[in-house]
């Protein structure tokens, strides 16, 4: 049965691989905040693919423009059946003898408060889908603490327990999950970490790798499938952390 999903943040990366995956039959809503370009890009895949893509553009780090996003859906379809909450970044790195409130405050309103408000604002939607399902994008940095990037790991471990507190309260109606990627290489990394960085976290992996788009991508087709798993964090690292 096609599907009604909205994915924050797909412009690129994660977000991008995953509408490109999802896109046949499906209609997408593809957010982006300042990629227009390659929002675009995308959307024309979904079109090729046989589905129907619409792009919205807002800056989720402001309440106003969450409602404004939530708004747009709202006035092209009456349900939405799969909400990703992938938005997100690693603002820059900073050691902890140096925290700045500026910073942590956007920090937790690029990974935490968005995927939160945004959350709470498509539950109507949601509630008149077909098996609906909120998937949030966390991280392994909530594993190790990401030094360097503890504000980041912080932010991330919030939408962890946001998760499993959401899938309470909203069930049985609307599941809800989390997956938490391991060093996927993306975007992402261009600006906050180093090639030598990015080589160590590969030989520290037991798969002597880092992920691809793709393999978060295809859990996030696993969870929208699975109609049991509620409550749950996945990780996808690799080995490199394990439980």
């Amino acid at each position: 049965m096609p599907k009604i999903i909205l994915i924050t943040g797909a412009g690129t990366g994660i977000g991008a691989e995953t509408v490109r995956h999802l896109a046949a039959g499906n209609k997408i809503f593809v957010h982006y905040n300042v990629s227009k370009k390659k929002a675009k890009e995308v959307a024309s895949e979904v079109e090729k693919k046989g589905g129907k893509a619409y792009l919205l553009q807002a800056n989720l780090t402001r309440e106003e423009e969450c409602i404004r996003l939530v708004k747009g859906v709202s006035e092209k379809v009456s349900k939405l059946d799969v909400l990703v909450n992938n938005a997100g970044g690693l603002i820059r790195r900073q050691p902890v003898r140096e925290l700045e409130w500026s910073l942590m405050m956007e920090t937790f309103a690029l990974n935490t408060f968005s995927a939160m408000k945004v959350s709470s604002l498509c539950i109507p939607l949601l509630e008149k889908g077909d098996g609906p399902c909120i998937i949030n994008i966390s991280s392994v940095a909530m594993r190790h603490g990401g030094p360097t990037a503890t504000i980041y790991a912080a932010s991330k471990a919030a939408i962890d327990s946001f998760t499993r507190g959401m899938a309470k309260e909203l069930a049985p109606k609307i599941r809800v999950n989390a997956i938490a990627p391991g060093v996927i290489e993306t975007s992402f990394h261009e600006k906050v970490s180093t090639p030598e960085q990015l080589r160590q976290w590969r030989e520290n992996n037991p798969l002597k790798r880092n992920g691809k788009p793709m393999h978060i991508t295809l859990a996030i087709k696993f969870i929208i499938d699975n109609d049991f798993l509620n409550g749950e964090t996945i990780d996808v690292n690799g080995g490199l952390f394990m439980r």
